[in-house]
């Protein structure tokens, strides 16, 4: 039973983060997008901070290494990262960024190998990386006359975005630090949305450029805010207790798998041969560089399931 309830919280959870990506198209296409992103974050992280706050003990950080891990998944997790999508994603298709966006687990483990105690990058390692960056030409495409195009420079973001991400998660994870996880995403996103202010206030002298707010923007902040971003980081971390690390890295291809199905049937998007080409290509890195995890983790799954049918 137990099983079965995994599997629906993880196709939920990809479901949710493959919905946010039109979500996003469709608002920053009518406002400004880092003061958009800015808002999603002083809701969700007022709602996380609430939420730590009453259901844990240990719910502020409290150590030095806690409050550098907090500014670092503020600064790079929420604010660079969120920045970079929201602008990329009014040049592009949000299929596209949902597919770029996957590259994110394929780049925290390139940056695991290089930057971790025990990590060495090998040629299958290397060949990886170099499959992750032949699936953002496969969908990118560029020639020498469109390497400046709005088409091309809003993928560069994009894929900025899954950078900026995924080096804060992997540097984040080199601090020893006490606190809960739930507790560092939490603080994480309210000092992130402070970041996300900074970022307007640098841009347009004021910390804030209003937002109007039509009844598709609030439902639409209502979605990234409540659902995909308080909600979906609830079921995150409940099913990296069940699951584990290796398969929780699938959910960024499950949410860009289901960001092309919305993208198609609430945008109209279409992705081409090459998308998908791209895709399958930036999976098959991230598998090729976490290949002793995952035959070790579903290897030990299948033998265990194994020895129970024989006891049976």
């Amino acid at each position: 039973m137990g099983q079965y309830r995994n599997i629906v919280l993880f196709v939920l959870l990809g479901a949710i983060w493959g919905g946010a990506y039109p979500v996003i198209k469709v608002g920053v296409a009518a406002n400004p997008p880092v003061s958009f992103a800015a808002v999603r974050y002083d809701i969700a992280g007022a709602i996380m901070v609430v939420a730590v706050a009453l259901t844990a003990d240990y719910w502020y950080p409290r150590s030095r290494a806690d409050w550098l891990s907090v500014g670092l998944g503020a600064t790079l997790i929420i604010a660079a990262y969120n920045a970079l999508l929201f602008v990329g994603e009014q040049l592009i298709p949000s299929a596209i960024a949902g597919i770029l966006v996957g590259l994110m687990p394929l780049f925290s483990a390139g940056f695991s190998k290089l930057l971790l105690a025990g990590e060495r990058l090998d040629a299958l390692d290397a060949l990886g990386v170099l499959l992750g960056f032949a699936g953002i030409v496969a969908i990118s495409a560029p020639d020498a006359k469109s390497l400046l195009a709005s088409n091309v420079v809003g993928q560069l973001l994009v894929v900025g975005a899954a950078v900026s991400m995924a080096l804060g998660s992997v540097l984040t994870e080199r601090l020893d630090t006490t606190q809960p996880a739930m507790t560092m995403e939490a603080w994480s996103m309210a000092l992130g949305a402070v970041a996300l202010h900074g970022v307007v206030t640098v841009r347009s002298g004021t910390p804030y450029v209003p937002i109007e707010w039509t009844r598709t923007t609030m439902l639409g902040m209502l979605y990234l805010a409540v659902l995909s971003s308080a909600l979906a980081y609830f079921l995150y971390f409940d099913l990296l207790d069940r699951l584990g690390p290796v398969e929780m890295n699938f959910i960024a291809y499950a949410g860009a798998a289901f960001g092309v199905v919305f993208g198609f049937f609430l945008l109209g998007e279409r992705v081409d041969v090459a998308g998908l080409s791209g895709f399958v290509a930036i999976l098959s890195g991230f598998m090729l560089l976490k290949r002793t995890e995952i035959a070790s983790r579903f290897g030990t799954t299948a033998v265990s399931e194994e020895r129970a049918e024989r006891n049976d």
